[in-house]
């Protein structure tokens, strides 16, 4: 994996508690999450089910609830909360300082990339 793949997303505070960024790219939107306890995560901005946008979807905890259905995404997985099935591709992120430093390449392990 490439260092050059690495891109700044923005200051950590510049996402609102429980709130999310979308970055946008060719290959599809990217959603970058920040929890109450500001931990910051990342996943394909598309839901398993019907690919509703999981930017615009609530918060809590550790899972994002997708705006359209309701399907509870596991933020540190992609993966989606039983009884549903599936998972949203997810992207490794780091803090650089306050800054949040996103790799364009998703993980593995999730079809849905």
């Amino acid at each position: 994996m490439s260092n050059d793949n690495w891109i700044e997303v923005g200051k950590i505070e510049e996402i609102p508690r429980q709130g999310a960024r979308v970055v946008r790219r060719a290959e599809g939107d990217i959603a970058v999450f920040r929890t109450v306890d500001d931990e910051i995560f990342a996943l394909r901005d598309k839901c398993p089910h019907k690919g509703g946008p999981l930017s615009q979807g609530i918060v809590h905890g550790k899972r994002v609830a997708c705006p359209l259905h309701d399907w509870k995404i596991q933020l540190d997985s992609g993966d989606a909360v039983a009884p549903d099935e599936g998972c949203a591709a997810g992207f490794p992120v780091k803090i650089k300082g306050e800054m949040i430093m996103l790799l364009l390449t998703p993980n593995e392990g999730c079809p849905n990339t």
